[in-house]
């Protein structure tokens, strides 16, 4: 098929890369333009551009699709399908309509659950025993199209940020499924009943509230790994937590109980497994605490 691949982030990267080695046809890779980076703030390339430069697929960087001229070379391409994944600007009609099978988009969740822009974070932070990635054809409204096909993926004790690994390739895997007999995968309409919203993840949530019971702190925490990174007030500074597990103590919530790092929650307690001070790399508990001890009796913001 001629392809147009539509997608930004590293997540996007593994189909872009099974797109082509299937033997498509990827005409043109279009990604969100270069965004500062690092302390330098240097204009650095999205992963998309980056891989598909690798594989010598031109790229196209608009800031918008809502012109007419855009819109113009986007179908002059006389694509099959247009691929789309984590892409990050809206489609308007007239893309939507370009391609002869339309616009087929890997959504990070089991569809209509997590409709939205951080559908991983949402599933790991409500504690779902599943996720999965939804290929479905994209029409005006948010992730309200019908779905194509599913497949389901465990979520375990998994951080987002494996998710995204493990959704990215489980969603590569499925496209190249789909695009190899459109015919075999007859979309299906979504339940809008059950459609739940995942809305993108707000600063405020970043930081821990020890009110809250247990459970919920270390979906959190995994929820946020490894960005933005729930996070704690020590003594003024701000600490990351990447990694924690559920442990049988109490105390006043947010009072740190012992000397291995046990913190009181609302209902329970947690042990931080890993930790990141700002500035520092990530680092393990026991490594945390030779270089920053912290007392039991101690109040965390």
């Amino acid at each position: 098929m001629r392809i147009i691949f539509m997608g930004t982030p590293e997540f996007a990267v593994p189909a872009l890369r099974a797109l082509h080695e299937a033997g498509h046809e990827v005409v043109c890779a279009y990604t969100q333009p270069p965004r500062p980076a690092g302390r330098g703030k240097k204009l650095m390339p999205s992963p998309v551009q980056m891989e598909a430069e690798r594989l010598g697929v031109p790229v196209r960087a608009p800031v918008s699709l809502r012109n007419a001229e855009a819109q113009a070379e986007f179908a002059a391409l006389n694509a099959d399908v247009a691929v789309v994944a984590a892409y990050g600007l809206i489609l308007p009609q007239p893309v939507l309509d370009a391609p002869r099978h339309g616009c087929l988009n890997i959504h990070a969740s089991l569809l209509p659950r997590w409709r939205g822009a951080a559908p991983i974070h949402r599933a790991v932070m409500a504690g779902d025993a599943q996720t999965g990635v939804t290929i479905m054809r994209m029409e005006a409204g948010l992730d309200t199209g019908p779905m194509l096909h599913k497949v389901t993926v465990p979520v375990g004790r998994k951080t987002t940020g494996e998710l995204f690994a493990e959704l990215g390739a489980v969603g590569a895997a499925a496209m190249v499924e789909v695009l190899s007999d459109l015919s075999a995968f007859p979309p299906q309409a979504q339940d809008d009943a059950a459609a739940i919203y995942a809305p993108k993840i707000d600063k405020a949530e970043s930081r821990i509230d020890w009110m809250a019971d247990a459970g919920a702190i270390e979906r959190l925490v995994r929820g946020l790994a490894p960005f933005p990174g729930a996070w704690f007030a020590l003594e003024g500074e701000r600490i990351k937590v990447l990694l924690a597990e559920v442990v049988d103590a109490a105390g006043a919530p947010g009072t740190v109980c012992d000397d291995d790092f046990t913190i009181a929650c609302g209902q329970g307690a947690i042990r931080p497994l890993r930790l990141q001070r700002a500035g520092k790399p990530a680092m393990a508990c026991e490594e945390f605490l030779r270089g920053r001890p912290v007392a039991a009796g101690t109040v965390l913001g």
